[in-house]
């Protein structure tokens, strides 16, 4: 007799829907969609709206949303550029001017066009059914009259308090109800956002023409009307930021009306019989595919992530693909990705994976360009240190995201939707934190602070330009086999997102595990390359693991990896979905670390 491996949870299948998501209330509110006889765009951006209200330390209103999907009328993958771009007035002349060298990580300057609740709208109106006012009932339901709110979300409150008591009172008038710290599991409200998504809703009405025409007049009310006349007004008023002082922003109701989401062609490779989809290198997406290119030259029994050579083969790849992420990603338009994606550059590369781990950013020479770092990432990487000690380049400051070695403190969101129609999508909301920025007190909520992520120094791909989006971690993942897609999928984490997923595809797509056992397996992550996120530390040859792979940790060690080990249940937050073209079999899988994702379906 066969035994299933057991899992934390069952790899749901059936036949009608399927949701997995960060957040359970999320989930169970895009099934109910799916229930009532929407599709999976109108689920997913019930979905989005939600985890806005239940995971706002995680993402909000003011954040971004990229996202991948496939219509069932249209297997070809779709990228929903879902990020705001710096606005008209970030400068590098206007951040001198102020005396900075660095982007603060917190507060007003460091706000993108918020395009989190604009990219949700147009994707509900391109390719969903419903109505806004049945897609917004859940987030305004939750807003209006409470819901439970995480552990997570209270911790990260309590850490941020003084700075709300002294600096934030709109902050801290709606995450300190009373005055007092809310308690985990309590009902909490936030009716000022439940009343700025009625006021949409209301707008939308306002005009009797088509679905789609009443869609696009509450993104107008977004883009032009009474949101973003309240966000210029607020960021005019100077707010303490992370550089320690007081600043406005430079955000305005102009650089909400001019941006426009959009949709873009992924970039794809195939591997294994498979083709995976990502976005384009305005986010990090590529170094997957750049990963996997490199892993295509070994044989599939090496590219076991669980034994000691499978980590120091797959771990030496993603550190190579991440040094050129550091060297050649950003938005801009002479990003040499048809190169760093090709075979021949992945067969060079290859080259560099010795027997023992490396303690050096390497990044590569596509068509003979030379990389060029930013300089406060080279001066550290020439800074001896003792083997094991993270390096601090002087970085962007203030902004949670998971630890790199391990600590569970969350940064984004993730839902996957599937549908009985055949249609699929993965999105990624992120930014708008609580803590990020001071709320905005008629909204309901903060801005974001995506423009960290751009150096104050001229030439690079990730350089600050008007215009230009910022280099983003968020990258959602869509699988297809034979043109036909087959499997959505993401994680929150940061610089781990890619790691983690890659993982995962390792183990689903190589090694044949179903979808919860794939995501239940031990996780791990390097950190020997610069991190997106304050103090842009690295700790050259680091190697974080949970706990459950103790039997390799000597061996890694043995092969010079500089190994932390994290607990057994603290890596990762994947989401998945899937379908099977050929039987119409669908599945879903969600997360147990961190007690809070779910998956749902029939």
């Amino acid at each position: 007799m066969t035994f299933a491996t057991f899992t934390t949870r069952p790899t749901l299948r059936g036949t009608f829907g399927m949701v997995s998501s960060t957040h359970w209330l999320a989930s169970s509110s895009a099934m109910a969609v799916l229930e009532g006889g929407g599709n999976a765009f109108d689920a997913a951006t019930a979905a989005g709206f939600v985890l806005h209200v239940v995971e706002p330390h995680l993402n909000g209103p003011g954040g971004e949303v990229p996202a991948i999907f496939a219509r069932g009328d249209d297997p070809r993958p779709v990228v929903l550029a879902g990020q705001g771009p710096a606005p008209a007035g970030a400068t590098m002349a206007h951040f001198e001017s102020l005396g900075l060298d660095l982007v603060p990580g917190a507060g007003l300057l460091a706000a993108a066009v918020p395009a989190a609740v604009d990219s949700w709208l147009m994707l509900l109106r391109d390719h969903g059914t419903w109505e806004l006012r049945d897609v917004l009932r859940f987030a305004i339901g939750y807003a209006r009259h409470g819901h439970p709110l995480v552990p997570r979300a209270v911790a990260t409150i309590a850490q941020v308090r003084q700075l709300f008591d002294d600096h934030w009172p709109t902050s801290a008038q709606l995450w300190l109800p009373g005055g007092e710290l809310p308690e985990a599991g309590t009902l909490f409200v936030n009716r000022a956002y439940a009343e700025t998504l009625e006021r949409l809703v209301t707008e939308s009405e306002s005009t009797g023409d088509s679905r789609e025409a009443r869609i696009d007049r509450a993104r107008q009310a977004w883009r032009e009307g009474f949101v973003a006349r309240a966000i210029e007004a607020f960021v005019q008023r100077p707010q303490r930021d992370s550089s320690g002082r007081d600043h406005a922003g430079v955000l305005t109701a102009a650089d909400l009306a001019t941006f426009d989401p959009g949709y873009e062609d992924p970039v794809t490779i195939d591997f294994r019989g498979t083709t995976v989809a990502k976005t384009r290198p305005w986010g990090q997406g590529p170094v997957l595919l750049q990963t996997l290119r490199l892993l295509d030259g070994y044989d599939d029994a090496l590219l076991a992530p669980g034994t000691a050579y499978g980590v120091h083969v797959i771990a030496e790849a993603m550190k190579l693909a991440f040094a050129d992420r550091e060297a050649w990603y950003g938005d801009a338009a002479d990003v040499p990705i048809g190169t760093l994606l090709s075979a021949e550059y992945a067969a060079r590369r290859r080259a560099l994976i010795g027997d023992t781990a490396s303690r050096e950013v390497r990044p590569g020479d596509p068509d003979g360009r030379i990389p060029r770092l930013a300089a406060a990432v080279a001066a550290a990487l020439t800074t001896d240190r003792p083997d094991g000690e993270a390096i601090e380049a002087p970085g962007l400051t203030g902004e949670p995201t998971v630890s790199r070695l391990g600590e569970q403190r969350g940064d984004t969101c993730h839902v996957d939707v599937v549908d009985r129609w055949g249609n699929i999508i993965s999105a990624t909301p992120s930014g708008g934190w609580l803590q990020s920025s001071p709320t905005i007190p008629e909204l309901g909520f903060p801005l974001g602070t995506r423009l960290q992520m751009c150096w104050l120094e001229p030439g690079l791909p990730a350089s600050l330009e008007p215009g230009r989006r910022p280099r983003t971690t968020l990258s959602p993942t869509l699988v297809l086999r034979a043109g036909k897609p087959v499997l959505a999928c993401g994680t929150p984490g940061g610089d781990q997102q890619d790691q983690w997923q890659l993982l995962f595809l390792l183990r689903h797509l190589v090694h044949g595990m179903d979808l919860q056992e794939a995501i239940d397996a031990p996780m791990w992550h390097t950190t020997s390359f610069p991190s997106s996120f304050f103090p842009r530390d690295l700790v050259p040859g680091g190697l974080v693991v949970e706990s459950r792979l103790a039997d390799v940790i000597d061996d890694l060690r043995g092969r010079g990896h500089d190994v932390t080990v994290a607990g057994a249940w603290s890596l990762g937050r994947m989401c998945a979905v899937g379908i099977d073209p050929d039987t119409g079999l669908l599945s879903a899988a969600a997360n147990p670390r961190g007690m809070q994702g779910y998956a749902c379906g029939r």
